[in-house]
């Protein structure tokens, strides 16, 4: 068994993958081959082989091998996994669908468009939630479907299509997922309301939703939020993080100008008061 990341090798690794023998050295093979960015042709193939192995089950008869092959091939930028990861939607393994969907939010494909708005079956009616979108699968602890993931997804592909579906999620009780529909509803429409959803989640009482609102609010490039970031009760280092996404879109408006803007100024004297 290997367990020094530093003996391994691509080589080592593909070899480790494709073997049959050690699940364990499969599902660590996988995530070491996104972790470390291995983009050769049968590092690809290999992982898309992996998201059809029947033999890694967990206890929940979930596909954990699949999982990893799915968030690696997010991370490898090679279309070639398109394709397979959106056949992961018909997967039953929720975490499998979550992590195919968040794969392709990477690769940014269009073609994940319309099997992602698919995954929104029976959750909207009427420009309404349904039970089915807020009622947990009986005996698990999770939803039908990976909205979270889904909507972020959609979001980022600027899936206009899917407008009214996305929108409908702001009224989940989740919050998490209420906070996706506000990001993706930013992205798809540049309305501050929605970018102001986020912020007033800044003041929310449980940390993680906190942490969750600064990481949505990074993602989107909100700058009107850098204030309310950097007077935030999280941690220093995540609101760094939130703001660096903040100033990398601003400037690159700024580019577009030829100048820095008063914006990207204001938004690293923030961060230098941060560090």
């Amino acid at each position: 068994m290997i367990n020094s990341e530093a003996s391994i090798t691509p080589e080592i690794a593909i070899e480790n993958l494709n073997q049959k023998e050690d699940l364990g050295l499969r599902y660590y093979a996988a995530w070491w081959l996104g972790k470390f960015r291995v983009k050769t042709s049968l590092a690809v193939e290999s992982l898309i082989n992996a998201l059809e192995d029947e033999e890694d089950r967990a206890p929940d008869g979930g596909f954990p091998l699949r999982r990893n092959a799915a968030k690696a091939l997010g991370k490898l930028e090679d279309l070639r996994a398109v394709e397979p990861l959106i056949k992961c939607f018909e997967c039953d393994d929720y975490y499998v669908r979550e992590s195919s969907a968040q794969a392709l939010e990477m690769l940014g494909d269009s073609r994940a468009i319309q099997p992602l708005i698919n995954l929104l079956d029976n959750a909207v009616k009427d420009d309404k939630l349904t039970d089915y979108a807020i009622e947990p699968v009986i005996g698990k602890p999770y939803l039908h479907q990976p909205y979270e993931a889904i909507i972020e997804a959609l979001g980022t592909l600027n899936a206009k299509n899917a407008l009214n579906l996305i929108k409908a999620f702001l009224d989940h009780p989740t919050p998490k997922i209420a906070y996706a529909s506000a990001r993706a509803m930013y992205q798809l429409t540049n309305d501050d309301t929605y970018g102001e959803i986020l912020v007033t989640a800044l003041q929310g009482k449980e940390l993680q939703l906190r942490r969750s609102a600064l990481m949505d609010l990074g993602a989107i490039g909100y700058v009107k939020s850098g204030e309310a970031i950097s007077k935030a009760y999280a941690e220093n280092s995540l609101k760094l993080i939130a703001m660096k996404g903040l100033l990398e879109h601003q400037l690159k408006l700024d580019y577009q100008k030829e100048e820095l803007s008063s914006d990207s100024i204001h938004l690293m004297d923030l961060m230098d008061k941060l560090l």
